[in-house]
């Protein structure tokens, strides 16, 4: 099955950002949890941090859109063509738009252009999301982010994952980081099967259900006290009272998928006193799950 395709051909809505979101939600999971962001030396929660970030394209764009909407600051956006900086923080949406407009984040009036290469820059989290090998033996000691998640694949060298583990940084793997997009290629293919969209099926149960309970609401109301008592939704009510849409439904999916992937990994990692090597937890993780498949399975002899 393709994946990632148009909405009238068949795709999903959600896909688009997907990737970028699922590296929020993986990065988020961690950096509120009191315990790795003690070993890091950083308070718990993306509110305040600074991130800078490597390549605006999608996964860059919408991984900055979503930390910028949880409170962290992108201070850096490293591009193929240029380097910019603002210690105030960077808008990611009006350096879309800049960037729409005139094909390049050079020239953003929003923060400043840099020769300074920003993979070495002070921040608390560095989002390298464009491509591979970029840190390495040879620079990864330079590193001063105490958090980098991997939203590209493969952008740090075995040789240089030894190097941070020993400075005690926390590195998210693409293996679990950038796996938002896959995530919801799986959900797109299961639409596919089912030659239906998510939510389709429910949609006018739903807001039939809750119009009953306003109205079972206000009958026990009217009951108890004399006259009418009109029971009026509040605006957030009545805009879902017509039940989730299909990137309601996908947007709540991936989230859960990030969420119990990552406390797993968490779980594994501090069973096997792994610390900050969460790559390695994940392979653990991974590769117990085939392993108990393939004895379930009885393809398996002893």
């Amino acid at each position: 099955c393709v994946t990632g395709k148009p909405i009238v051909m068949g795709g999903i809505h959600g896909r688009t950002s997907a990737t970028g979101r699922g590296v929020y939600h993986s990065t988020n999971i961690f950096v509120e949890d009191p315990e790795y962001m003690e070993m890091v030396g950083l308070v718990p929660g993306l509110s305040g941090k600074t991130c800078i970030l490597q390549g605006f394209g999608n996964v860059g764009l919408h991984t900055a859109r979503y930390f910028h909407r949880a409170g962290a600051k992108i201070i850096g956006v490293i591009e193929w063509d240029g380097t910019i900086y603002n210690p105030s923080g960077i808008d990611p949406k009006a350096l879309e738009d800049w960037k729409l407009e005139h094909g390049t984040i050079r020239g953003f009036p929003g923060a400043t252009a840099t020769d300074e290469d920003l993979l070495e820059g002070e921040c608390d989290i560095l989002l390298p999301c464009a491509k591979e090998k970029v840190i390495t033996e040879e620079n990864a000691h330079k590193i001063k982010a105490r958090v980098i998640a991997e939203g590209a694949n493969g952008p740090i060298t075995p040789a240089a994952d030894e190097i941070l583990i020993a400075n005690n940084q926390l590195v998210i793997p693409d293996i679990y980081c950038n796996s938002g997009g896959v995530t919801v290629s799986y959900f797109e293919w299961l639409k596919n099967l089912n030659h239906v969209s998510y939510g389709r099926l429910t949609f006018k149960y739903e807001f039939d259900s809750n119009k009953h309970l306003l109205q079972s609401v206000q009958s026990s109301l009217e009951s108890r006290f004399s006259g009418k008592i009109p029971v009026t939704p509040t605006p957030e009510f009545e805009a879902a009272m017509g039940g989730a849409s299909e990137k309601d439904i996908v947007h709540s999916g991936l989230s859960y998928t990030m969420e119990r992937s990552g406390k797993k990994i968490k779980e594994v990692a501090l069973q096997h006193g792994l610390g900050v090597d969460l790559r390695t937890a994940a392979f653990v993780l991974a590769l117990t799950k085939i392993s108990n498949n393939i004895i379930m399975a009885g393809f398996t002899f002893t």
